[in-house]
C-alpha cells in the first residue's frame, strides 16, 4: 500500500511510503493479487500501512472473499489511526499487528512527524484488541531506537497495564541507520549490547511472557528495494504481482 499517514525519518521503506512509487489498482485486480498470492502457497494476505486507503482496501477485500480468498486477513500498521477507520474493516480482518512506536510526544514529534501518534497509537491498539477478542490475534511491536531506551521502558511499561493476556509483544532491534540525508537526525547507529540486554530486562521486569524479540545483529542487506521484481533478498520470497510489470509469472 503505497503512501502513509506518518512521516518516519528513517521509514525502511520510504520508496513506497513517501517516494510515490506504486500505481492504483481497482478492486477486481486486488482481488486478483490476493487470489493469486493464495494460489502461490501464502500463508496469509498482510496489508502494511493501509490506513490513508481503508475504503478501497475494505471493498477489494470482499471482492476477495467473495471470489474465493480462504487465507487470513491482517491488519498491519503504524496505528495512527482513528478507531472509526478501524471498525470500517471489522469483519475483514483476521489479525492485527499495531505498532507502538512510541507514547513520548516529543520523540513522536521529532522521528515521526506526528506529535499526537501517542494518543491516536493508544486508542486504536485498545480498539484492535477489543475487535479481535484473542491475545492470539493481536500482536503489539515497538522497535529500540539506539539512545532512546526510555521510550521503550514506557512502551513495555503500557504493554503491561494495558495489553497482558490480551495481545502479545513483539520487540523489534531491527533499527538501521537511514541512507537518505533527509534523515540527517535520525540515531546514526545501530543498537549496541548494553542497550539490547537492558530492553530485554525490562521485559522480566514487567513480567511479559507472551511474546517475541529479535536476536541483535547489525546490516542493512536485507533491506527492500521496490525498484527490483523481487524486492527481498531472502530466498524464501516468491515475487507474483510487482507495481511495473503487473503479474509475475
Amino acid at each position: 500500500m503505497s503512501g502513509c499517514g506518518l512521516r518516519c525519518a528513517f521509514c525502511q521503506n520510504a520508496q513506497i511510503s513517501r517516494g510515490g512509487m506504486g500505481r492504483s489498482v481497482d478492486s477486481g485486480e486486488f482481488a486478483a493479487i490476493c487470489l493469486a498470492l493464495q494460489n502461490r502457497g501464502a500463508e496469509n494476505i498482510n496489508i502494511v500501512t493501509g490506513s490513508h486507503a481503508v475504503p478501497a482496501i475494505a471493498e477489494g477485500l470482499r471482492r476477495a472473499r467473495g471470489d474465493g480468498l480462504s487465507i487470513p486477513c491482517l491488519w498491519n500498521s503504524s496505528s495512527y489511526e482513528k478507531t472509526e477507520t478501524l471498525e470500517a474493516l471489522r469483519g475483514l480482518i483476521d489479525m492485527f499487528l499495531p505498532d507502538l512506536k512510541t507514547l513520548d510526544e516529543g520523540i513522536a514529534a521529532k522521528f515521526f512527524n506526528a506529535p499526537d501518534y501517542p494518543l491516536y497509537a493508544e486508542k486504536a491498539i485498545l480498539k484492535m484488541m477489543d475487535m479481535a477478542q484473542d491475545k492470539r490475534k493481536v500482536i503489539i511491536r515497538h522497535l529500540v531506537l539506539p539512545g532512546f531506551l526510555e521510550s521503550t521502558r514506557e512502551a513495555l511499561r503500557w504493554f503491561a497495564g494495558n495489553a497482558r493476556g490480551r495481545a502479545s509483544l513483539s520487540l523489534m532491534t531491527q533499527y538501521t541507520p537511514p541512507r537518505s540525508p533527509l534523515a540527517a537526525a535520525s540515531p546514526a547507529r545501530f543498537l549496541d549490547r548494553e542497550e539490547y540486554d537492558t530492553a530485554l530486562a525490562w521485559i522480566e521486569e514487567f513480567g511479559i511472557e507472551d511474546g517475541f524479540y529479535q536476536e541483535l545483529e547489525t546490516g542493512d542487506e536485507w533491506l527492500p528495494d521496490f525498484e527490483r521484481q523481487n524486492p527481498f533478498s531472502s530466498e524464501l520470497s516468491v515475487p507474483v504481482w510487482h507495481w511495473k510489470h503487473g503479474f509475475v509469472a
